[in-house]
């Protein structure tokens, strides 16, 4: 029976059974027959490969061209410059500020407009307020260079994915944290923030002046980093290297992320990459600490509070601030919703959080202190509105920043003036996008709105769009006026204060859709409110201590300078913080 099965499968397979004839002739030596049939076997198995080789490249290939014709026909509808050569605008773009070509093709093509930065890259700039609301709304993807480029800085993250689909559940943990609770601990760190800053400032003013973008830089890593790691940050002694690693990565993420290979031939990549480990032992070491205190904070270790209290631990324990709180919180939060990438690399998320938010917040802070230097008298009308705060709350360390409209209108109108960053950037990664006024941008096609033209536009901002009123945001509590776009001159005497409340009331900005210094629609800044409060408290703070002057010599200028990327600020003058004689 065995040996009838056995000549079964050997009958049904002609190669085995070929392969058997020979074995029952006893033969050692492979005849003529037997080396031609082996040699069109191999012919015939290679050939199948790259039958099937060729198959299948040639649909792959088929498949990219229909995608790129499909890409040429619907940009043909979007009106725009005509492509002055094969390659686009790139040499156009290379030679003229992007922000500039922009503005030149929305005055002559309209609120929609299209470059092309190659045969495949199309770019659809939208300039209309409400097409942006519908686009920002609609388009919940971003580039694949952001997520490259804090991929390859910090590792894996569930906080700066392109996809949409892979940050939803993560962002709005995160709002919920930042916008909810955080917000109302985190009363008391501005406070404490503003003593830490002024105590290098002064180690600093001692040697000299102080450059601006320099403070700024460090008000913004201090402030979020002890609004985020509470006292645990501020007493941590290896802050210093922190920020110094931060900046030097920040300087040279889109560089490495720009390569469409990864350079590993590079020294310089490798150095960098060097830079990125050790920020993130350093901040694996800052989470420790901050878990190490909050098991202090809870009581659960006494043992090891007994043994390893110092002045930054006793801090955290008696006060009411919250230090490693909020990680603590954060990341249960997401391991009991079962993300497994959340606890794989945290630090990701941690570093990703800290890179974008100095950068932003360091920008808003810099504008708003070269606006208070130069504008002297909107500084003062500020600290009296302080004064008046604290004294109408009873709150002698902090008092609450919804009681000081001025300040919170100079902090939007500052954030206006000078975004982040010259395009607000998305993308469509799945399908088309479909505007309500009948444009269809096709899939994969780079969107940009130009947040400068947007935020500086007369139609939208009024006449005086252009200039530093932060009066625009505040309405007369009498109701007389509530426009949004209001001229009102903040070189008059202006009557900011009645019985100790503010004669003024603070509009939403959010209402107007040309507000977009936080981006808006489904990938807005989750951090806008948590940023706009911990700015809003630490000037309180700062202004009621100090008055912040020009150093004598020192000059500034009105207008922002631009490259092709990157928005840049003012060119930074020195100021000096001279304490107030209360």
């Amino acid at each position: 029976m065995k040996s009838c099965a056995a000549t079964t499968t050997a009958t049904s397979n002609p190669f085995l059974s070929f392969l058997l004839r020979t074995w029952n002739s006893g033969s050692c030596d492979y005849s003529l027959d037997t080396s031609r049939f082996l040699r069109d076997y191999a012919v015939w198995e290679i050939n199948a490969f790259l039958w099937i080789s060729l198959i299948t490249i040639t649909c792959l290939l088929t498949n990219k061209l229909f995608k790129l014709f499909k890409l040429w026909t619907q940009a043909r509808k979007i009106p725009g410059p005509p492509c002055p050569s094969f390659y686009g605008h790139f040499n156009t773009v290379s030679k003229q500020s992007l922000t500039e070509l922009l503005s030149d093709s929305h005055g002559e093509y309209g609120s929609v407009v299209k470059l092309w930065l190659g045969p495949t890259q199309l770019l659809v700039s939208i300039k209309e307020p409400e097409l942006i609301k519908e686009m920002l709304l609609k388009a919940k993807d971003k580039l694949p260079l952001t997520g490259k480029a804090f991929r390859l800085a910090f590792g894996r993250s569930t906080l700066f994915a392109s996809s949409f689909d892979e940050v939803e559940k993560r962002r709005e943990l995160l709002a919920s944290e930042l916008n909810g609770r955080l917000i109302e601990r985190a009363n008391v760190i501005p406070t404490k923030a503003v003593d830490c800053i002024m105590e290098k400032l002064h180690h600093i003013m001692g040697k000299g002046s102080i450059d601006c973008k320099m403070v700024s830089q460090h008000m913004a890593f201090t402030l979020l980093g002890a609004m985020l790691f509470g006292d645990t940050f501020l007493a941590w002694s290896k802050a210093t290297i922190y920020e110094e690693l931060l900046t030097r990565i920040a300087k040279d993420a889109c560089f490495w992320a720009s390569y469409s290979v990864t350079p590993f031939w590079e020294q310089g990549f490798w150095r960098y990459q060097r830079l990125c480990t050790k920020l993130k032992c350093l901040t694996q070491d800052l989470v420790q600490q901050c878990s190490k205190n909050y098991k202090l904070y809870h009581g659960m270790d006494p043992v090891s509070h007994n043994e390893t209290a110092n002045a930054g631990m006793e801090a955290t324990v008696g006060s009411k601030s919250y230090s490693g709180i909020f990680l603590q919180d954060f990341f249960s939060l997401e391991e009991l919703n079962c993300h497994p990438k959340a606890r794989e690399e945290p630090c990701g998320d941690i570093m990703g959080m800290m890179f974008h938010g100095c950068l932003t917040t360091a920008g808003l802070i810099s504008n708003m202190l070269v606006r208070l230097v130069t504008h002297p008298e909107i500084q003062h009308k500020i600290y009296s509105e302080i004064i008046m705060a604290q004294k109408g709350s009873g709150e002698i360390d902090q008092p609450n920043a919804e009681k000081m409209p001025l300040l919170l209108a100079t902090v939007y109108e500052s954030a206006r003036l000078m975004p982040a960053g010259p395009l607000l950037q998305r993308c469509s990664l799945k399908h088309d996008l479909r505007l309500k006024s009948g444009v269809i941008i096709p899939t994969g096609a780079i969107l940009v709105v130009p947040v400068q033209l947007v935020q500086m536009d007369d139609s939208s901002w009024g006449n005086d769009a252009a200039k530093f009123n932060p009066y625009r945001f505040l309405s007369t509590t009498a109701k007389i006026s509530g426009s949004l776009n209001k001229d009102i001159s903040i070189a008059g005497p202006v009557e900011l204060l009645d019985q100790g409340q503010s004669s003024f009331v603070l509009n939403d900005p959010n209402k107007n859709p040309a507000f977009l210094p936080f981006g808006s629609g489904t990938r807005a800044c989750v951090c806008q409110k948590f940023v706009i409060q911990g700015i809003a408290r630490l000037f309180a703070s700062l202004l009621e201590q100090y008055e912040v002057r020009l150093q004598p010599g020192s000059k500034t200028n009105s207008k922002p300078m631009t490259n092709d990327s990157i928005f840049q600020n003012f060119p930074s003058p020195e100021i000096a913080f001279s304490i107030r004689n209360n």
